[in-house]
């Protein structure tokens, strides 16, 4: 590849490099670019322990004593999605296969409770099994409330296998925007 004087180009390793001209002989320097990246520990430690406890088929929970995490056994736990705009919080849980009666939410001691079951198909009753890799049984997931969401406005829907729970946000715990005026 041909470049006249101090033209950059990418060589074949990826690596920046420029023809510079010194008395009169051709000498190559390479420069490397480099990025930062910001390195989050505990963020890599969340992430272990969250596939950790998956495996394990454990999730955490609320205490209602203390407010700290507990571990509680369950047979599975749903995957939920958790977004927030300027009216509500939205909570999506998925949740194939379970019927809209064995699902519960509740809020009690500051804390949004979502319980169910998933129950055992009996399809198999008369073939052989190869393999069985979806989970059943019983599952509970917990999640504090945040300090503007309003507790008693809760509303829940179930649809298509996924589990849509609505938690306004309290108008009293709102900022309020104040006009200033010049006098």
């Amino acid at each position: 590849m041909t470049c006249g004087k101090g033209t950059p180009f990418a060589n074949d390793h990826g690596i920046n490099s420029r023809w510079h001209s010194a008395r009169g002989n051709e000498q190559r320097t390479t420069q490397k670019m480099s990025t930062l990246t910001t390195w989050n520990p505990y963020h890599e430690l969340e992430r272990l322990q969250d596939r950790v406890l998956r495996a394990m088929r454990v999730a955490p929970t609320q205490s209602e004593q203390d407010g700290d995490s507990l571990l509680t056994l369950s047979d599975w736990s749903p995957a939920v999605d958790i977004t927030e705009d300027e009216k509500e919080y939205l909570i999506t849980a998925d949740l194939p296969q379970v019927e809209k009666d064995d699902v519960k939410v509740v809020v009690e001691n500051g804390s949004l409770v979502i319980r169910g079951e998933r129950k055992r198909e009996n399809a198999h009753k008369d073939k052989k099994v190869h393999r069985i890799e979806r989970s059943y049984g019983s599952f509970q997931r917990s999640f504090s409330l945040p300090e503007d969401a309003d507790g008693n406005g809760v509303t829940a829907s179930f649809k298509d296998g996924a589990l849509r729970v609505s938690l306004p946000k309290s108008e009293e715990k709102k900022p309020k925007h104040i006009e200033v005026r010049v006098a």
